[in-house]
């Protein structure tokens, strides 16, 4: 048996959660055989902490259908690299991916799902930062328990809060409660590229920004400067909320960020007494919008109390409910967003060395 007949064989094994084959996923980092012994390194290119055992199973159980094959030893492991984003944009220093959670339209429960977002990557072992895009508006200090003020070592940058494993840095946290951002655009877009830019983020895989509803001024200025590695679109079944979704879609279409997919929130309403499911929002328009424009649909949120309730504690679900069913449909569209991002084109352009003209 050589290296040859395990990575022929290789190109059979499917990944279940990405449907591709790992040698064409460029996932098998090493084969090393001793005799009739086999060890295999897998590296997935999207955090799967959770997928560890499943994914070491599926690699076992194909090589030991090869003929002579006598021990078969599968390790696996993740590594988030840097994917390319919009042309003429640079990456931040620190952060790996850039996803941006939007709507068309306030009140679809996109700053829940943001959050929700991102603490599900976290538990996927990846390293995860929220930045709470909405000025006028930020609820991520509320809903992840995060009170007090960031502190800065050096007088110029900020250092990130922290709650549930994961950084955080909003508006929020440097203004009272009940404090009005009475400001006009250009002064808000100035103070998202400073929150963004003078943050000392720790080597993250995936910054998720909580974007501010709508498609004004302050979207397409961020759209255009920061660098965006996909988004995801937040809708309810809603007609009326979807119209809007459709808008935002076609403003991240414009300005080159491709779309991870789209998110049903408030899908159906289970009944808390007697178990009634009940579309109250009406039925099939976030995938509607997906075969519309041809984009993945990420998954269907419920309308529960219990998701509002942990949010508003400072416990969002994925934490206050880690084993529940809607914190399945959490880390299940974490890990489609994850993958879609790993299937994207790496970028290159921090290890191109900078020219300098010396006379």
């Amino acid at each position: 048996m050589t290296e040859s007949d395990v990575l022929s064989s290789l190109a059979t094994c499917l990944d279940p959660n990405t449907g591709r084959d790992f040698i064409k996923d460029k996932s098998i980092k090493r084969v090393a055989i001793d005799g009739s012994d086999v060890a295999v390194e897998v590296v997935v290119g999207y955090p799967a902490k959770s997928q560890y055992d499943a994914l070491r199973q599926v690699v076992s159980q194909h090589l030991r259908s090869l003929a002579g094959i006598g021990k078969v030893t599968v390790t696996v492991s993740h590594k988030v690299v840097s994917h390319a984003v919009q042309r003429g944009v640079k990456l931040k220093p620190g952060i790996k991916n850039i996803i941006a959670v939007a709507s068309g339209k306030g009140g679809v429960g996109k700053s829940t799902t943001a959050v929700n977002l991102a603490l599900a990557l976290a538990a996927e072992g990846a390293n995860i930062g929220i930045l709470d895009a909405d000025i006028y508006g930020p609820s991520q200090p509320q809903m992840l328990g995060i009170t007090g003020r960031p502190e800065s070592a050096d007088g110029k940058t900020l250092e990130p809060m922290e709650a549930h494993g994961i950084q955080a840095m909003s508006i929020g946290f440097l203004i009272d409660t009940d404090t009005p951002m009475v400001w006009r655009g250009p002064m808000v877009t100035q103070a998202l590229e400073q929150l963004l830019s003078d943050t000392n983020w720790r080597d993250l895989d995936y910054l998720v920004i909580d974007m501010p509803p709508g498609t004004g001024d302050i979207q397409l200025t961020l759209s255009q400067k920061v660098p965006v590695t996909g988004a995801v679109i937040v809708t309810t079944p809603q007609e009326i909320a979807v119209i809007d979704a459709r808008k935002g879609l076609k403003m991240f279409d414009k300005v080159g960020i491709p779309i991870v997919g789209i998110v049903e929130n408030m899908s159906t309403h289970v009944c808390s007494n007697c178990g009634h499911v009940e579309p109250i929002f009406g039925e099939g328009g976030g995938k509607a919008m997906c075969r519309d424009y041809n984009v993945p649909f990420l998954g269907a949120l419920p309308l529960e109390g219990s998701i509002r309730e942990q949010a508003d504690s400072g416990r969002p679900t994925v934490v206050a409910d880690p084993d529940g069913k809607v914190a399945a449909i959490y880390r299940e569209i974490a890990r489609k967003v994850a993958i879609f991002i790993a299937q994207k084109s790496e970028d290159h352009t921090a290890k191109f060395p900078s020219i300098k003209v010396v006379n």
